[in-house]
């Protein structure tokens, strides 16, 4: 699939510009997105997947958008989702019943997260797997933890974060390091041969197009039917404790947890672990395998 005809958005260009420019695709209607995809699929009518593709550039820009965080230009970063989203478009089966913006997302964002990954020193972030998710998911906890962007992080909030993504208190500790020397001012140049400035290629991420905001709510109602179903195999203390420690607002306290079962907080951080760590299993095999079939689906 060629990508003729694509806006692009280079380091000197202007992001308002691009955006505006693949406002002009149409969005479109389930009916035609079937059609064109099942053209594509059946036919190999280009014409039809240039449509799919074009018709959801704006999808990619706002996922990019939530990556701007790790120091790398978004044209880049909008460039490698857009590779996603062709290659999505490549694989995509009308016929599993869902749309194609929902099955995108999971193209668009690994795009883009290997090329992060490829653009930072394997020195910085390291190579395991833990690590890879301590990189990709550091950012979000401390602000979940309301914690500063600069300067260390507080024992407290270290012990959180390390607990909830199941690494060593070290190496939250030394990510948050890197990730914090790898930050730019906003008045900062791009380029040194350019007057742009990082500030320039902000948006508001308030304004949310409805295909943008319809392919959120469907994911999230996705990742929510995963949930549910991964709780399904916790007993009924795991899915209690796990409920309460993880998944409330106003989360309950080992104390009280330790309280209510007759039992250590030691006890009950083990078993709030073991069924975080079970759940995530659950739901990372689940969507795996939904993939698989996709692709395996496709390949037929």
């Amino acid at each position: 699939m060629s990508s003729k005809d694509m806006p692009v958005l280079t380091p000197e260009g202007s992001l308002t510009r691009y955006l505006q420019d693949i406002r002009k695709f149409p969005m479109l209607k389930p009916e035609q997105e079937f059609m064109l995809a099942k053209a594509w699929r059946e036919h190999g009518d280009t014409d039809a997947a240039h449509q799919l593709v074009t018709s959801h550039l704006r999808l990619v820009a706002k996922i990019a958008m939530g990556y701007r965080g790790y120091g790398l230009p978004i044209g880049e970063l909008i460039s490698e989702g857009n590779v996603g989203m062709m290659q999505a478009v490549k694989r995509f089966d009308p016929d599993r019943g869902f749309r194609l913006a929902t099955y995108a997302m999971w193209w668009i964002r690994a795009s883009i997260q290997e090329y992060i990954l490829r653009s930072w020193s394997l020195v910085k972030i390291g190579t395991t797997a833990a690590q890879k998710k301590l990189f990709f998911n550091l950012r979000r906890l401390k602000g979940q933890l309301e914690a500063v962007d600069e300067g260390d992080l507080h024992p407290d909030q270290v012990t959180e974060i390390a607990t909830r993504l199941d690494v060593s208190e070290n190496d939250v500790v030394q990510m948050n390091r890197r990730l914090a020397g790898a930050d730019h001012s906003l008045n900062a140049p791009m380029r040194a041969d350019a007057e742009g400035e990082w500030q320039d290629w902000l948006v508001d991420e308030d304004s949310v197009d409805q295909e943008t905001a319809f392919a959120e709510n469907e994911e999230l109602d996705y990742r929510r039917t995963l949930m549910a179903d991964a709780m399904k195999g916790l007993n009924e203390r795991e899915q209690h404790i796990l409920t309460e420690r993880r998944l409330k607002d106003n989360p309950s306290t080992l104390e009280e947890l330790s309280q209510v079962y007759n039992i250590s907080r030691e006890r009950v951080r083990q078993i709030e672990v073991r069924a975080f760590e079970k759940l995530q299993k659950a739901m990372t095999d689940a969507a795996r395998e939904q993939q698989a079939a996709a692709l395996a689906h496709n390949a037929e």
